[in-house]
C-alpha cells in the first residue's frame, strides 16, 4: 500500500492556483499546514503585504531588473540564489515556475503573490532535507530518501524508489544520491500524483481504476513542464 490514511501526509502545499487549476470539484485531501509565523516587512514595496518576510521582498526586488513587478526563470534564479538556494538546475526553475505561475497568465513568470508561496514552500522542503540528510553530505542516499518520504506519508516500495534514482543518474556509475534541487523536484511530484491518485481511491486501499483520459491528465501536467 503506498499510504495509510492514519499516516497523514505533511508534505508542504502546493499553491491555490495550482491546485484550482487541476481540480474541477472540491478537494478532498487538502493538508492542514498553515503558517506558524508572520513577519513584518520594513519595504515600502506595495506590492506585498506587510506581514511578508524581508528576505522575500529583498530578493524578489534584487532580481527583477525590469522592473516589471513579476519574475522570469533567469530572474527567479537570481532570487532563488539570493535566498541561499544555490544550484537549483534550469530543469527544476521551469517546473517550479509551471507549478506556482498564476494560472490566468498566460506566460511562464511569477508575481510578487505567487513568489511568497514558491519561497515558503522551498523553506519547507529545505528543513526536510535537512533533517534527513542525516550525515551532511548534502545529499540523499537511498536509506535517507526513503526515510523523508515515510516521513511525509509516502511508504514508496523500493522499485519507485529505485527509478525515482535513476532519473538523476549521471552516468558516471557513483552510487545515485539526490542533491536538494532533486528531492525538490521529486518531493513535488510524488506529492501531487499521490494527491490525484488518492482522488480514485476514497477508501485508502492502495488501489484505484483510473480511465485512460484521467491518467494522462495526472501525468501530462509534469512532462510538459520540462518541454
Amino acid at each position: 500500500m503506498a499510504y495509510s490514511n492514519a499516516y497523514a501526509p505533511s508534505a508542504p502545499e502546493l499553491p491555490e492556483s495550482y491546485v484550482h487549476q487541476q481540480h474541477d470539484g472540491e478537494n478532498r485531501y487538502r493538508y492542514a499546514y498553515q503558517p506558524t509565523q508572520q513577519f513584518t516587512s520594513s519595504s515600502g514595496s506595495g506590492m506585498f503585504s506587510s506581514e511578508t518576510h524581508p528576505d522575500i521582498v529583498r530578493s524578489f526586488e534584487s532580481a527583477d531588473r525590469d522592473r516589471s513587478g513579476f519574475l522570469e526563470d533567469s530572474e527567479l534564479r537570481q532570487a532563488l540564489l539570493c535566498s541561499g538556494y544555490q544550484g537549483i538546475s534550469n530543469r527544476t526553475i521551469r517546473f517550479l515556475m509551471f507549478i506556482y505561475k498564476s494560472p490566468g497568465d498566460s506566460l511562464l513568470r511569477l508575481g510578487p503573490k505567487e513568489y511568497v508561496e514558491l519561497w515558503n514552500c522551498l523553506a519547507q522542503w529545505r528543513a526536510i532535507f535537512d533533517s534527513y540528510d542525516r550525515d551532511r553530505s548534502g545529499k540523499m542516499n537511498y536509506t535517507e530518501l526513503r526515510d523523508a518520504f515515510y516521513h511525509l506519508g509516502y511508504m514508496l516500495p523500493t522499485s519507485v524508489l529505485q527509478l525515482i534514482q535513476t532519473q538523476f543518474d549521471d552516468g558516471t556509475g557513483k552510487i545515485v544520491e539526490l542533491c536538494f534541487d532533486s528531492f525538490l523536484e521529486c518531493g513535488m511530484i510524488v506529492k501531487e500524483l499521490t494527491e490525484k491518485f488518492k482522488e480514485n481511491d476514497p477508501g485508502y486501499t492502495g488501489y484505484a481504476t483510473i480511465p485512460y483520459d484521467v491518467f494522462m491528465l495526472m501525468v501530462i501536467p509534469f512532462i510538459a513542464s520540462y518541454d
